[in-house]
């Protein structure tokens, strides 16, 4: 069987971004709601059912595997090389969304990441005092006024939203690295974010177990803890981006007001 390289993926990026686009067209035109909106359920079930029957053939056991037979600081150090990767790309959302503190903290944790910790095996960064901050387009939609959309659970990915699937299109489509490596380098690179997901599958194998494989509803209930830490994590964002230094309104009161209904 062929892999497809990232090489050959990042040629399909005007496609990517005419998709994206469509599905963001829909988003806007979706009725508002401050609840869960999921339109097209039995689809989605569907999905969440090859999800968790890969999960259970394949990335429960690799991952337990994986983090039973590599030792802990080689595996951190390999999610470590996958956050320094990942940066460049939550810059780019963190000025789009002007969060320029944020983005040239980030800046400056690349650039030393990438020298002193050598390739971001080693977290130095953090260590100076520069925290990372995370920040992806389906954020940055949310700062500039996008509706949320209808829920959706895609395929390997898991749980998303019309506005979040349109983000995580266009972040990959807009990766700066995606400029940078191609032939070994980026297989290499998809190789290490594939790494850097089963030790997070196994680091919280506890929780992911108790929703898929405990709850009497695995899909309601991903679905319902998904759209509360998504819409938790926005309005961070949005706080963030209007000067708010982290003080927002929590989505888990019970007098929240659905701040993607307007």
């Amino acid at each position: 069987m062929t892999v497809t390289s990232q090489t050959e993926i990042v040629s399909f990026r005007p496609f990517l971004l005419v998709l994206g686009l469509s599905v963001l067209a829909a988003c806007a035109q979706t009725p508002h709601t401050d609840g869960i909106y999921d339109p097209i359920e039995p689809m989605n079930r569907g999905v969440h059912a090859v999800n968790k029957g890969l999960d259970t053939v394949i990335v429960r056991p690799v991952s337990k595997a994986y983090g039973t037979v590599v030792p802990g600081p080689l595996r951190q150090g390999v999610s470590n090389v996958a956050d320094t990767l990942d940066l460049p790309g939550v810059v780019v959302n963190q000025v789009l969304q002007a969060r320029i503190g944020e983005a040239t903290t980030n800046t400056l944790r690349f650039a030393v990441n990438a020298t002193a910790g050598i390739g971001g095996l080693f977290d130095v960064a953090s260590v100076l005092g520069m925290p990372k901050t995370d920040a992806d387009f389906g954020q940055t939609l949310a700062v500039w006024g996008v509706g949320e959309g209808p829920y959706v659970e895609l395929p390997i990915e898991g749980p998303s939203t019309a506005r979040d699937t349109v983000g995580i299109v266009v972040d990959f489509a807009m990766n700066p690295l995606n400029n940078v490596f191609d032939g070994d380098d980026a297989d290499a690179t998809l190789a290490i974010e594939g790494l850097s997901r089963l030790n997070d599958r196994y680091r919280y194998s506890d929780t992911v177990d108790s929703i898929l494989y405990d709850s009497a509803d695995s899909y309601a209930q991903l679905r319902l803890l998904y759209l509360q830490n998504r819409r938790h994590e926005i309005a961070k964002a949005k706080g963030a981006a209007d000067g708010d230094d982290g003080d927002f309104i929590d989505p888990y009161e019970d007098d929240f007001i659905d701040p993607y209904a307007d």
